[in-house]
């Protein structure tokens, strides 16, 4: 299978693509084969392997395997689904992965959905699917296969941050999805709120005082000291890196924090919306 869309709308990801599009052909003519064949070869057709030999589509995993068994290439191109593996992504994906693995602490606060790295597949399909203008199946899919691809941060038991996220209330009770999806995701989180590295607090709708009515964000603190600040709004993001701004965001979160549920009784809410959906 190949995927649909290019995804090639980045300079980085374009680059990638078109250094394994390179390999690829010089592997097939090395081995005195012409596209048909090679197609033939791999179970793919003409017209699929020429868009892959010409940059226009990214192969997949399998494509790439079949490749290195029909070239004898002895794990060479499949070697190449490493390099592709974040191309596939969106650029702004991509971005954001690499500031969580230099992040030591990721604190993070929403108040629309469950935060992206605490999401069930199910969950943020129905979250992606409900943007408008909508997109396109091709789309859809690889939104969701690069937020799955950044939770194996969340799960890394040797080099994992800490985490801290707070959720708005309405984030739970929102049925986004369906009761079923949102039983599930409420699952995600009563597991998630149980590791050692995360703190998970919910901030009730019955608090008086709310710092967070400005809209979400994320605060990532990093190796060397620094500071990361990510908020998005509809058709816009922003990351800013400037300490008077961060320190700012770290004292909102602070704030946040102080007036959310703690931990334990956040646990105990979220458990007991599970028993209700």
């Amino acid at each position: 299978m190949i995927d649909g869309d290019s995804c090639l709308d980045d300079e980085e990801a374009g680059a990638v693509m078109r250094a394994v599009a390179r390999q690829l052909k010089l592997w097939r003519e090395a081995a005195g084969l012409t596209q048909a064949g090679f197609g033939r070869a791999i179970g793919y057709g003409e017209e699929l392997v020429s868009s892959v030999e010409r940059g226009r589509r990214i192969p997949r995993p399998e494509y790439l395997d079949a490749a290195d068994e029909a070239l004898g290439a002895g794990g060479k191109v499949a070697a190449l689904k490493e390099e592709l593996a974040e191309a596939r992504y969106p650029k702004k994906v991509r971005d954001v992965k690499r500031l969580e693995a230099e992040a030591v602490e990721i604190c993070s606060y929403n108040n629309s959905v469950v935060d992206g790295l605490l999401q069930t597949e199910e969950y943020a399909r129905a979250v992606f699917a409900s943007r408008r203008p909508p997109y396109t199946e091709g789309q859809l899919e690889q939104q969701v296969a690069a937020r799955m691809a950044r939770q194996t941060i969340v799960g890394n038991t040797t080099a994992r941050p800490l985490f801290s996220f707070v959720l708005c209330e309405a984030t739970l009770r929102r049925l986004i999805g369906g009761r079923m999806v949102m039983r599930e995701q409420l699952e995600r989180l009563s597991e998630v709120a149980r590791l050692r590295n995360v703190d998970l607090q919910v901030l009730p709708l019955t608090r008086e005082e709310n710092s967070g009515l400005d809209g979400s964000f994320r605060l990532l603190k990093l190796r060397d000291g620094g500071a990361v600040g990510l908020s998005e709004a509809p058709l816009t993001s922003r990351v800013f890196s400037v300490p008077k701004e961060t320190t700012a965001l770290d004292m909102r979160y602070g704030i946040i924090r102080a007036q959310a549920l703690t931990p334990r009784e956040s646990l105990d809410l979220i458990e007991k919306l599970r028993g209700e959906t």
